[in-house]
């Protein structure tokens, strides 16, 4: 299996990034409504289920594709260590407000709900969320995983994280 994903990666890692954001974002949806939020599947959001994968698989997967590669090539500092803590800072300073931004502005959108009202409802309680969250995972994934492997390991991490964005984006 992982010898296949391989060589989709090699031959088409945009594409493979997405379907892999696409599938992973969409599990961690269902994981939340009905791990999290205990809907049961005659109450389960499909709809919800569907904006959360296409998120994952339309903005999130080329985003992080493009942003890890501008990292790798231009964040590097005058030794490891300090490029690792640049990269995890850029990440937390700059990446992460503008996706949590864009996932919150575009779930209200499709929901067709106030963006403003969404933002102003849901932003700091996820940001901060995601401070607690991401600087350690971002150091394991920039120190010890390969660069075609981070969207990829972020995907898994990402299985409990869209449990909680899930269940942020649909209380906001």
């Amino acid at each position: 299996m992982l010898r296949w994903y391989q060589t989709k990666l090699k031959r088409r890692p945009f594409c493979t990034a997405s379907i892999t954001s696409l599938v992973l974002f969409g599990s961690g949806d269902v994981l939340s409504q009905q791990l999290v939020d205990r809907r049961g599947l005659a109450q389960h959001d499909f709809a919800r289920t569907c904006r959360m994968a296409l998120y994952g698989g339309v903005i999130f997967a080329p985003a992080t594709t493009h942003w890890y590669r501008f990292l790798q090539q231009k964040v590097i500092l005058r030794s490891p260590r300090y490029t690792l803590i640049a990269r995890v800072t850029a990440d937390q300073c700059v990446f992460a407000p503008i996706n949590l931004f864009t996932f919150l502005s575009s779930m209200a959108m499709l929901e067709g709900k106030d963006v403003t009202e969404k933002l102003s409802a849901s932003f700091i309680t996820t940001y901060k969320a995601n401070i607690m969250i991401w600087p350690p995972v971002q150091v394991i994934n920039f120190a010890l995983i390969p660069l075609e492997y981070r969207v990829l390991f972020v995907n898994v991490v990402n299985l409990g994280w869209n449990c909680i964005l899930s269940s942020i984006n649909s209380r906001g």
